[in-house]
């Protein structure tokens, strides 16, 4: 017999000036401030239709819809060969591989990361009933990969251990380093990228930027120049979906192999993506904790065919004009300066 899905829940809105994460968790039985954001930021709620913030503010008569996650609480385990580069009682980081998505989203049918973590370690499908925060279909995550992006991923594999990692995410004191193999080079070589990101209101499945998204920051250094491309290690200071491949698409250098955000390539036949670098405070001993990844084949090979001159878009030009995302970016680059330097002249 094959389970039918859950209806969709709606939901009228009663107190007018409600935050859209709050309503949830008082609407919702059992649900925590932190399950109803992570509903929101998976696309699973709309409001009138539309997708909103966490932090929208409703109004009274709106109707809220909370479409059903496609899984039950947790997944069934599934053995899937993973990559551990650190691994003790407390936590786990794995070496994630391209096409493997990390937990159940809407219309996913294949076997998820999350299913390979409770065939691992089955003890961590039960830390959600210790932590009221954790999200029971991402039992023991703290953050998370694009399905073809590759490299660090952490786990915590006790509800202590999940309490500290994400204090320190939520702090902004994790230092996470990607490497990107990107359209054209960048110019100025290194920067910031400050520009605030929301769900794309056109295609739900997109990251934008806009205006009213949600502060956003990537730090980038050009590392080496190719003939129409460049390798670029970015720091997350922020952690929004999408983050990486929104922001340099944005100014102009999108990833190569992005077909979201930028264009195909022969090279590669994913975005050229790798989590290469992950510091944290160890949750039981407070002492720093390093661990770094090499890139995997696909992309040392897109390396070695850049290295040689090949030409990552091959008869195609690299496209250098200014864009309307580039000009955002900009834009919300000089109003932050702008706020910033206010804030200095009142501490002053």
């Amino acid at each position: 017999m094959t389970d039918q899905p859950s209806p969709a829940l709606e939901l009228m809105a009663d107190q007018a000036g409600e935050r859209l994460d709050q309503f949830l968790a008082r609407r919702l039985d059992g649900a925590s401030r932190s399950q109803a954001r992570h509903l929101i930021v998976d696309g699973l709620v709309q409001v009138d239709s539309r997708l909103e913030r966490p932090a929208y503010k409703l109004n009274t008569g709106e109707l809220v819809t909370v479409h059903p996650r496609q899984s039950g609480p947790v997944e069934d385990p599934v053995e899937i060969e993973l990559s551990v580069v650190y691994e003790d009682d407390h936590l786990a980081v794995i070496d994630k591989q391209a096409s493997l998505t990390v937990h159940p989203a809407p219309g996913e049918t294949q076997p998820t990361l999350i299913a390979a973590i409770i065939n691992r370690w089955p003890e961590i499908a039960s830390i959600a009933a210790d932590d009221p925060e954790a999200d029971p279909l991402r039992p023991g995550l703290v953050h998370r990969l694009d399905r073809d992006t590759t490299g660090l991923l952490m786990i915590a594999k006790t509800a202590d251990a999940l309490r500290s990692m994400r204090d320190q995410l939520r702090d902004r004191t994790v230092d996470k380093r990607y490497l990107a193999v990107v359209v054209g080079a960048p110019d100025p070589p290194a920067g910031l990228i400050d520009a605030a990101i929301g769900r794309d209101p056109a295609d739900p499945r997109r990251m934008a930027i806009l205006d009213r998204g949600r502060p956003s920051q990537t730090g980038y250094e050009t590392t080496e120049r190719f003939t129409d491309a460049a390798l670029v290690t970015c720091k997350l200071i922020t952690g929004r979906t999408h983050q990486i491949r929104v922001h340099l698409s944005a100014i102009g250098h999108p990833i190569a192999g992005d077909s979201m955000y930028g264009m195909a390539t022969p090279l590669i036949d994913r975005q050229a993506l790798h989590a290469s670098h992950l510091t944290i405070r160890h949750p039981a001993t407070d002492d720093p904790l390093t661990v770094t990844a090499d890139p995997p084949a696909d992309f040392r090979s897109l390396l070695g065919h850049l290295r040689e001159g090949e030409l990552l878009l091959g008869d195609q030009p690299v496209k250098r004009s200014r864009n309307e995302p580039a000009d955002s970016v900009k834009r919300q680059a000089r109003s932050a300066r702008r706020q910033r330097r206010r804030r200095s002249q009142r501490i002053r």
